[in-house]
């Protein structure tokens, strides 16, 4: 069974700066587990799981033997970030950054400036993978886009959509000629504006907006217009809805 020497090292991975130490990320659940047992881009490290979920599942971890380990209920529950745990918990080694010139240059690309929620933030990772967005890049001021709160609600997103953290400034500078909308209240009416059909999107903190120091090098300030009385639009609605607009021009 699980050594308490591993139990106190799978604990601290709930903590954004020793899963950022390892290069790791942790995902959690049955369904999320089977995907990324399915997929190649992020070589697994530890499968956590009780003994008979392993067994039930013998045909897929043949070649992952060596790196499953038997848990019982109470140390997934020691371990898990959720207050009811699951059957199975999958460490995974997160990938190296990488741009891929061309794909983003004729693309829509996310950018995250400030989004705490990691229920947004999942959703978010959702809405691109709905609508083939390839990339959604964070400020550092993001909530990690490598915890499993996210993990989970982007209902494996995440294998699909590549998730970095970097300078918005430095994505600008690497790719000069990609506009870039940021979203705000005073911005033009995104269903009556014409825009490229690529670019870079910014979706603003949810209680704060678009920091200033993006919205003085962004080029098209945006904006969905209000009908009715509500303050303000939850910014993954706000996603959803800029991204159906554009996709769709």
């Amino acid at each position: 069974m699980l050594s308490k020497q591993k139990i106190k090292y799978l604990q601290s991975l709930k903590i954004k700066k020793y899963r950022q130490e390892e290069g790791v990320f942790v995902v959690e659940g049955e369904k999320i587990a089977l995907e990324v047992l399915a997929q190649i881009d992020f070589p697994i490290v530890y499968i956590v799981a009780l003994q008979e979920w392993i067994v039930q599942h013998m045909s897929i971890l043949k070649k992952y033997d060596n790196k499953i380990l038997p848990a019982t209920e109470q140390d997934l529950k020691t371990i898990s970030n959720f207050a009811t745990p699951n059957k199975v918990v999958v460490v995974l080694q997160q990938a190296p950054p990488q741009y891929f010139d061309d794909i983003i240059l004729n693309n829509y690309t996310l950018y995250l400036d400030g989004i705490q929620d990691p229920g947004n933030m999942g959703t978010i990772m959702r809405i691109a993978d709905w609508f083939s967005i390839p990339y959604v890049f964070c400020s550092d001021t993001c909530v990690d886009a490598w915890n499993p709160k996210v993990l989970q609600a982007s209902m494996g997103a995440f294998l699909r959509v590549k998730t970095f953290e970097v300078p918005f400034y430095e994505l600008k500078m690497r790719f000069p000629t990609l506009p870039s909308f940021f979203t705000v209240l005073w911005g033009d009416n995104i269903f009556e504006k014409k825009l490229p059909k690529q670019g870079i999107i910014v979706i603003g903190n949810e209680g704060q907006g678009v920091s200033k120091s993006i919205i003085d090098i962004g080029d098209y300030p945006i904006a969905i217009p209000k009908a009715g009385g509500a303050e303000s639009l939850n910014a993954a609605v706000a996603t959803g809805i800029i991204c159906a607009v554009l996709k769709n021009v």
